[in-house]
Formats: structure tokens, sequence, C-alpha cells
């Protein structure tokens, strides 16, 4: 999200390629409403054609989860409504959902649209700076970076950090998933011995691209693991041990 003329493409198109160049076989699909809008209205501004291009894109979002896409949502997103409905589409697609804010200040917004012939109507720019919704009503509404691309003297590094924090995030969310337990068997020490070795054991074997494109087997694969291994008096060498030979039969992996 951010203003019009703020340098959103520019990122959203550098940040597509440092995801597909850091996770083998994925899909980046860029939604742009400036497209959608060019097809619908030749380019124009038009007021009463927005619900349409709203509607499209939201269509095209859905469609590209659906097919298994990465979706960079390449929009001004400057109301938490918007950003809500995204996170929405997300979670009923059981998708991570991530705001990045292009925190470029108006008044460079406002020189680099000078600069590329005023594709935008600057009382456009200033609409937008005066109805944004700022990230402090909402707890899920926080960006987990916030970009100034004027100060920015090496984006490509700064989006590889991004992609990482990203990275690390759904590491996180895949493993917060439950194995069942209850409060009895959560207290009794060697099985939070086992939960923990296992759950550090899952982390590193997601950190490897291959292996995140079955994170839903590698997931339940632990889960079972921990159930067979209840309330047994296992070392934490034992359990290393067990971990890799259950996993080497099962997906052929050996994590580092």
């Amino acid at each position: 999200m951010g203003f019009p003329a703020s340098g959103k493409s520019t990122f959203a198109r550098k940040f597509k390629e440092k995801i597909e160049q850091k996770f083998e076989d994925v899909r980046v699909k860029i939604i742009d409403p400036d497209l959608i809008r060019e097809s619908i209205t030749r380019g124009e501004f038009n007021h009463k054609k927005e619900k349409l291009v709203r509607k499209k894109k939201i269509k095209l979002i859905k469609k590209a989860l659906r097919n298994g896409d990465i979706v960079i949502s390449d929009d001004l997103n400057y109301y938490s409504s918007m950003r809500h409905e995204l996170m929405e589409i997300a979670e009923n697609t059981k998708r991570g959902f991530f705001i990045i804010h292009i925190a470029t200040p108006i008044e460079v917004c406002l020189k680099w649209n000078e600069e590329r012939g005023k594709k935008i109507p600057n009382e456009v720019i200033h609409n937008v700076s005066n109805k944004f919704d700022d990230f402090n009503r909402y707890g899920w509404d926080k960006p987990i970076d916030i970009v100034d691309l004027s100060k920015i003297s090496n984006l490509s590094l700064k989006i590889e950090e991004i992609v990482d924090d990203i990275s690390n995030e759904m590491n996180k969310e895949f493993l917060s998933i439950g194995t069942g337990l209850d409060s009895k068997q959560h207290s009794n020490p060697n099985n939070e011995r086992l939960e923990r070795i296992s759950r550090k054991y899952v982390g590193n074997l997601l950190k490897i691209p291959e292996y995140r494109q079955i994170k839903d087997k590698i997931l339940e694969l632990r889960k079972q693991f921990v159930m067979e291994n209840l309330n047994k008096s296992l070392s934490k060498s034992e359990i290393s041990r067990a971990l890799n030979a259950y996993f080497e039969n099962r997906l052929n992996v050996s994590p580092s």
C-alpha cells in the first residue's frame, strides 16, 4: 500500500523477482488495477467505472490464489477496509497475508509524478493522503515492513530482507499448528521436550524451498510422530535420531 507515484509498481516488480529467485517452482502474480483500468477505460480515470475496476481486481486475486500463485496486490489500499478485504480473501484461501507500506513522502510522490509527466492529477495524490487510514486501529493491520523508496540506496538488498522476514513469519505460522495434546499431556516434561525438538526439526526442514511445497504433509508427519512417541522417556539425542529416521523413511530427507 502507499500513495500514488510512491514507487509501488517498481517495488512490486523487484519483489516478484526476488521471491521467484529465492523459492523454486513458485508463481508470483502482480495484480495491478492500472492495467485493469486500461482495459476498461483506456487508461483514463473515470470514477463511475471504479467499482467495475475493483470488482475485476478482486476476481483476479481470488483466481490467482486458487491457482496456487503468490499474489502481490499493487494498489493504493489506503483504507483499512480495503486491507481487511484482502486479509479475508487470504484467510478464506488459507494463505498468509502481509502488508508492506511504501511510505514515500507525499512531497517526493508529487515530484516523481511531475518527472514522469503527471500521469496522475496532483489532487488525487493529495486526496489519498488526506483519506489514508493509519495503522493504529487494529491488531491485524500492521505492516511487516515500511519502505521509503526515496531513502533506500540498495532496494534489492532491502527486498531480500523483507522476503526473509516473510519466510520466517510463514514458518512460525506453519509450526503454530498444534499436535492435539491436552493440558495434561503438555505438562509432561518428556512430551514438552518432544514438542520442542520436533518443532525445531520441522522448522529447519521448511527452510528448504522444495520441502515448503509439501508443508502440509510435513506438518502432518510431525503430528503423527509426536502422537506415536507421547509419554516416552526419550533423551534429546534419542528424539533427534528417531526424527531423522522417521522423516528419511517417509520423505527421503535429512535436513541439516
